[in-house]
């Protein structure tokens, strides 16, 4: 496995966490990030990529900033790599 899937895998872990802590399901969620549930699912899985636009969707409909969503993904991160 690549560094760039481990990333994936690492951001995905982190939104999940984040996520599972709000007690939101996966189908819920992904509608009020307004993305599509395979594609979060996926996200959360490992297996995309994230764009930019979805990583702020997904930062608001957490309703955290993207700071703190990066600083717990940082923390993952250093962990693993």
């Amino acid at each position: 496995m690549d560094n760039k899937d481990k990333l994936c895998m690492i951001f995905g872990a982190t939104v999940r966490k984040f996520r599972e802590e709000k007690d939101i399901s996966q189908e819920k969620f992904a509608a009020y990030a307004e993305l599509h549930r395979t594609y979060f699912g996926g996200i959360e899985r490992g297996e995309r990529n994230p764009t930019l636009v979805s990583i702020v969707r997904i930062a608001d409909a957490l309703d955290i900033s993207l700071e703190e969503l990066f600083r717990e993904f940082d923390v993952q991160r250093k962990d693993i790599l």
